[in-house]
């Protein structure tokens, strides 16, 4: 087993975490490689990423175009996708190791060049109004929005900016997109689930729209945008321990009664 092993020095104390699993992975003996996040290379057949979800987000992208599977260890805050903290990585080496995991397939979105394995966020360029959004499936004309943006996500996308905006939690293994407006002025707008074989086109009457990738990346202000399948998927590495609705009761507090 030889392995990418990935650091992202914004992170705070990220040197700690970095320095204990290095010296768990001398300790169990095995072939890796450290790269910073905006220096990454292929080196090993499964990474490891030390951050939160946004890290991870950027290091899945990446492997994604070799196939390489991509495990989370967190020490950002919430760390839906991550499989572990520091604390428990001699657990993860092990499992890893007697090959107690599994690789879950992404879908991934593309706009133009940029890639999102969460979502595409649409807003005007000027972030102190509403915009009006046209929004157009194959072509074709479906709806207008007047909104401060939408979002066009991916079900691993569903349970992080879409959720927060109202729409649904779509399970992973989904082929499918999720439409969402940003705090519509409506109060009939609802979120859209398409196929993900769909190519959709986002264009503005006032002005230029923004994009925004996995909540990171921004484009240059364009006239229009379209959003399609990509062509690769990443791979993500899950132990065997949680499935995917557990996680959602441990991390989201999803269908957890209220304490009297």
């Amino acid at each position: 087993m030889r392995i990418n092993l990935i650091f992202n020095k914004y992170i705070p104390d990220y040197k700690k975490a970095l320095e204990i699993i290095e010296q768990a992975l001398l300790s169990y003996n095995v072939e890796f490689e450290t790269f910073d996040l905006e220096k990454m290379e292929y080196f090993g057949d499964i990474t490891f990423v030390i951050g939160g979800d946004g890290t991870l987000l950027r290091a899945a992208r990446f492997y994604a175009k070799e196939n390489v599977p991509v495990l989370g260890i967190n020490v950002g805050r919430l760390g839906f996708l991550a499989q572990a903290g520091v604390g428990e990585i001699k657990g993860v080496i092990e499992a890893v190791q007697d090959g107690r995991y599994c690789i879950e397939d992404r879908i991934m979105l593309q706009s133009g060049e940029y890639i999102a394995l969460n979502d595409f966020v649409i807003k005007g360029c000027n972030p102190s109004r509403t915009s009006k959004f046209f929004l157009e499936i194959n072509g074709k004309f479906v709806c207008d929005y007047i909104a401060d943006g939408l979002i066009i996500s991916t079900p691993t996308g569903s349970t992080a900016y879409g959720l927060s905006a109202g729409g649904p939690v779509l399970h992973p293994e989904l082929d499918a997109i999720v439409i969402v407006p940003v705090c519509p002025h409506t109060l009939n707008a609802r979120p859209l689930v398409v196929p993900s074989g769909e190519h959709i086109t986002v264009k503005t009457s006032d002005e230029l729209l923004s994009v925004s990738i996995d909540g990171f990346v921004t484009t240059k202000c364009v006239e229009k945008t379209s959003v399609k399948l990509a062509s690769d998927k990443a791979k993500l590495v899950f132990l065997k321990k949680d499935n995917f609705y557990s996680v959602l009761r441990n991390k989201l507090h999803w269908g957890v009664s209220p304490e009297g």
